[in-house]
């Protein structure tokens, strides 16, 4: 409650920010102040609401008054980063302009319409499915009957109060289409608890794969109850790794896929702690290795214990402009296909979204990788 107390007056110090900054300026007389000052607290409002309804008992009301505040958040994101921006871009004009009312007036609109846009935008880009994207990984002496070996990842789904089951079932019905060798869900799967969202996710269910489907937590299955997510998980048949492997004999090769849980998940529970090293004991030498770890983070264990491919999400490629800029600093890698030392990562943009259905220089993914032998 004393978080949520702070963080609703942290909003309101912003909302007073834009306010202060852009009102007085917008052209129009006090009629366009108005319709402004009613927008920031309409916005502020829903945020206020959303907030609480997301604590809440799941219901119409609730899953309404969530999207709504999931919407003016990103809205207002864009609204208080472009007013900074406008502020920075006055002071530093201010000796060539003298503060001119044409220019103050102008920028002022600006921010409002190009706040309005980048939301219009961003929310059709989140609400489509999610775009296919094709990438070939080149391993070392893969045998030739891994030659060409799909894996279909999807990652950061993100079933909650505004990803539903319709949602879910357009993304089996792509990566089926795909026909992959094996499906990698890497994590950040769910929102909710079990009794809320099993019905939402019930289409993973149908997902197939040659050799299956394969599952690691992420971090939000944690916030989410991870004990029992991964036994619902595992009556839609979908096999969760928890730091072990498996063997899959295809053509007549041998491949390992192993799976970490979440890079925090000691946090919840100190049994879990992940573990890469863990995850491959035992694995026959000679087989190409591959990870499923949510989050890059994961990436500097795994080149240790011998692993040639991670796959992880966790980023959401930052989702939406300006915050693609700032995933450096809490990960090692923002999106694609990367390589430490003799390892490669490829890291989904994510195939939904986390809070405001919004993307923004950053679009969401059902990612087909292929391996290749390298030359």
């Amino acid at each position: 409650m004393f978080r949520r107390r702070n963080l609703l007056i942290l909003l309101g110090l912003l909302h007073l920010y834009v306010g202060v900054r852009i009102l007085p300026d917008l052209p129009g007389g006090w009629g366009a102040r108005l319709a402004g000052a009613l927008l920031l607290g309409l916005c502020y409002g829903l945020m206020a609401g959303g907030l609480y309804a997301r604590g809440a008992r799941s219901s119409r009301l609730t899953q309404r008054l969530t999207v709504a505040g999931f919407l003016s958040a990103g809205l207002f994101s864009s609204w208080v980063v472009l007013t900074l921006l406008r502020d920075v871009a006055l002071l530093v004009s201010y000796a060539w302009t003298a503060g001119s009312v044409a220019i103050r007036q102008g920028s002022a609109v600006a921010v409002v319409g190009l706040a309005l846009l980048a939301t219009a935008v961003g929310f059709a880009n989140a609400r489509r499915r999610a775009r296919i994207v094709r990438v070939e990984v080149p391993l070392a002496q893969l045998p030739p009957a891994l030659e060409g070996f799909s894996i279909a990842q999807i990652s950061d789904v993100h079933v909650g109060r505004t990803i539903r089951r319709d949602y879910v079932a357009a993304i089996v019905g792509a990566v089926n289409a795909l026909e992959p060798d094996m499906v990698a869900v890497t994590g950040d799967l769910v929102d909710g608890p079990v009794g809320e969202l099993a019905p939402h996710t019930a289409p993973l269910a149908a997902l197939r794969a040659r050799h299956g489907v394969f599952f690691v937590t992420g971090n939000h299955e944690y916030y989410a109850g991870e004990h029992a997510w991964v036994r619902e998980l595992r009556r839609l048949g979908l096999r969760v790794l928890m730091n072990e492997h498996v063997v899959l004999e295809h053509a007549g090769a041998a491949l390992v896929i192993a799976g970490v849980t979440d890079y925090s998940a000691h946090h919840f529970d100190p049994a879990q702690r992940s573990d890469p090293a863990a995850a491959i004991a035992g694995a026959p030498r000679g087989a190409p290795r591959i990870l499923l770890a949510h989050q890059p983070r994961s990436a500097e264990a795994a080149a240790r214990a011998g692993f040639q491919l991670q796959l992880s999400g966790h980023t959401h490629g930052g989702q939406f402009w300006p915050w693609i800029w700032f995933v450096r600093l809490q990960q090692p890698f923002t999106a694609g296909l990367h390589r430490l030392n003799d390892l490669w990562i490829y890291i989904s943009r994510g195939t939904g979204y986390w809070g405001p259905p919004k993307r923004l220089g950053a679009p969401s993914e059902i990612t087909l990788l292929r391996l290749v032998a390298a030359r």
